[in-house]
């Protein structure tokens, strides 16, 4: 009971003074360091003799709105169908998401938009802001249920930092294509996850596996977040791509990946379950590795049929991932993926860059025309050959690797200190540690709630 206490003062405190401290910190670098950019600034635009219907924001902001609601409403219930970690799932998704749009706004902007001692922000600042808090709650979800509060807005602190370096170097460095963030996002988010759970590797969570599994409704919850997430990945993966014809077919090429990915979901799930049986877990997250899997050539020529292609692959995999690979990646590897990040977002991410070096590789100006200089610049103006820009596209997969590996390591080792709320082995998946559940007055001191029986599909 002493210990208890402790833990509930330590608590009372922590995460408050984390958030102020945070909080107070990003608002004194923004005073000193971010300005409105030239789209947004009442004085420069004007100068500029613009017409208001110029203005980036009203072909840019409606994409941004898709991206905004995957991030908060999408993953935020994709991630509810831990049958007692429902108000962790979707509120440290909130808290996470509103610091990392405000310090990835400071580090992204130290790397594209820094001039004259300023960062300058508008609504593309917003867009690159939310496609890094996708990657850190892509790593949230693999040690979804494991960790306070407090510990996820550190990993937040370090993975945007290495998160904006690498990007950094990938794009700006090595002019690698990846606009829907098949490596920059999807791999980087999912392996930091994984290296981060092996670090943070729980011994004895055994016992709380009986809260580890989902009820009826909470999948349905999670079946909310897909269809979110479903429904606006063609404005995901589209959204920086060059107005015009690389955006539309960004869109039409993710649109088509998506029913792939889902038509072999579902075929795969009922030819591996039990007795023909279709699994939740498989339709939650497999049938969206469509969206995955085409983020990096999806502005390219990939053609439609070969959206299908990699759809169908890509979903696939990431069904099989789901039944047979997670268990061994548990029990031999020791890594605890709560969400199976490594299925929907670390396969499909890898297999995405592989597929945009091939797409790369077989760049030409006749299957492009003037749309290979908006494509790959530098094909277009002899500074590269196709192959050589395919050779960039695979050392950037090398390099993402790299960093989200090492970053992972780095995560763990501050995730463990020990003054650091986390929740002990027997009290994981459980929303009473942190939040005012109605109607539950047990004391967890005296162990597991309730013994439910685990889900079975999950």
């Amino acid at each position: 009971m002493a210990e208890t206490s402790r833990r509930a003062a330590g608590r009372r405190l922590q995460l408050p003074l984390l958030c102020l401290l945070l909080q107070g910190a990003t608002a004194i670098l923004f005073a000193v360091f971010v300005r409105y950019n030239r789209e947004t600034d009442a004085a420069l635009w004007h100068w500029g003799n613009h017409s208001n219907a110029d203005n980036e924001f009203y072909f840019r902001y409606p994409s941004f709105q898709d991206v905004h609601a995957m991030i908060f409403v999408g993953f935020g219930f994709l991630m509810a169908f831990l049958q007692r970690y429902g108000f962790s799932s979707v509120g440290f998704t909130i808290l996470l998401a509103a610091f990392t749009l405000q310090w990835s706004t400071l580090v992204q902007g130290f790397f594209h938009s820094f001039h004259g001692g300023h960062i300058y922000v508008g609504v593309e600042s917003m867009i690159n802001a939310d496609f890094c808090a996708g990657a850190v709650l892509i790593s949230f979800g693999a040690i979804l249920g494991k960790t306070g509060p407090a510990q996820l807005l550190l990993m937040a602190l370090l993975e945007v930092v290495l998160f904006g370096l690498n990007e950094f170097v990938l794009l700006s460095l090595l002019w690698v294509k990846d606009a829907g963030g098949s490596m920059t996002i999807h791999t980087f988010g999912a392996y930091f996850g994984l290296v981060l759970s092996w670090v943070l590797y729980k011994p004895q969570l055994e016992k709380s596996k009986h809260r580890q599994g989902s009820v009826y409704h909470s999948d349905l919850f999670a079946m909310i977040g897909t269809i979110f997430l479903w429904i606006f990945w063609p404005s995901f993966n589209s959204v920086p791509t060059t107005l015009g014809n690389g955006q539309h077919r960004t869109a039409l090429n993710t649109y088509y990946s998506l029913t792939a990915s889902t038509l072999s979901t579902f075929a795969l799930s009922a030819l591996v379950g039990q007795d023909g049986r279709l699994d939740m877990v498989h339709v939650q997250n497999a049938a969206l590795a469509g969206g995955v899997v085409v983020g990096t050539s999806a502005e390219m020529m990939l053609t439609p049929f070969g959206a299908l292609a990699a759809g169908f692959l890509a979903g696939t995999v990431s069904t099989l991932g789901y039944k047979f690979f997670t268990p061994i990646l548990e029990s031999k590897i020791k890594v605890q993926d709560t969400c199976g990040v490594h299925n929907l977002h670390g396969m499909p991410g890898v297999l995405g860059a592989l597929l945009g070096v091939l797409v790369a590789g077989l760049a030409t100006h006749e299957a492009y025309g003037d749309g290979l200089e908006s494509v790959f610049p530098l094909i277009a103006e002899g500074q590269r050959s196709a192959m050589s820009q395919a050779i960039h596209q695979l050392f950037g997969l090398f390099v993402t690797l790299i960093f989200a590996s090492v970053g992972g390591c780095l995560g763990g080792l501050l995730l463990k200190l020990p003054f650091l709320d986390s929740p002990p082995d027997s009290q994981c998946y459980e929303d009473q540690i942190y939040w005012e559940v109605p109607g539950e007055h047990e004391d967890l001191a005296q162990g597991p709630l309730r013994a439910e029986e685990p889900d079975t599909q999950a």
